[in-house]
């Protein structure tokens, strides 16, 4: 199994920047590439940000060119740098790392608040 645990949220004011932080430990081998989902009160769950085996990216478009996402193999660290924030970023943060096998599940956070005031 893996375990994911995410820091860093908080509460920060518009264009602002905050870095979360998603710590992987367990079967790390079983891990093929790591992202960031948000959800909102009363929204579906959605993708943020997606780094690849080889280190290529994935963006939403609401997000490109603010936040930049980021892994350390060495650490089993994935990160999410935030910039320019907006209220419209207020969710609960949660780190997903997907199986190299379509037998496992994918791997989820507890989820990390963040929260933007205008």
């Amino acid at each position: 199994q893996v375990q994911l645990v995410e820091s860093g949220g908080g509460l920060v004011q518009a264009g602002g920047s905050l870095r979360l932080s998603c710590a992987a430990s367990g079967d790390i081998f079983r891990i093929k590439d790591m992202g960031w989902y948000r959800q909102a009160p009363g929204k579906q769950r959605e993708l943020v940000a997606r780094i690849f085996n080889g280190g290529s990216t994935n963006y939403a478009d609401s997000v490109k060119g603010r936040f930049t996402i980021s892994r350390d193999n060495a650490k089993n660290t994935a990160y999410l740098q935030m910039g320019s924030l907006k209220p419209e970023d207020t969710a609960v943060y949660y780190c997903n790392a997907r199986p190299y096998s379509y037998i496992d599940p994918d791997y989820w956070g507890q989820g990390t608040q963040v929260t933007v005031s205008s």
